[in-house]
């Protein structure tokens, strides 16, 4: 094990190669310790959803935002 910073680095054989860059590390009771990568694709679901708005929805979004109330001003205290 060797040190970067504060952190602790740990090597991981070739055959246990991780193909994200991305992975939460916990631990159980017994003070084992568990990685789980996360999926590359992760949020795939939100975008694909997003994609399905139509024009005129964003339009309104768009709009709505245009149209807020400018902030009051207000003296200092």
């Amino acid at each position: 094990m060797s040190r970067d910073g504060n952190s602790q680095a740990v090597r991981i054989p070739a055959e246990f190669r991780l193909g994200t860059d991305r992975v939460p590390i916990s631990r159980t009771p017994e003070g084992d310790l568990l990685i789980h990568p996360c999926p590359s694709q992760r949020g795939q679901a939100l975008l694909q959803a997003l994609s399905g708005l139509d024009a005129d929805f964003v339009e309104a979004l768009e709009q709505q935002q245009a149209d807020k109330m400018p902030g009051q001003e207000r003296d200092a205290l």
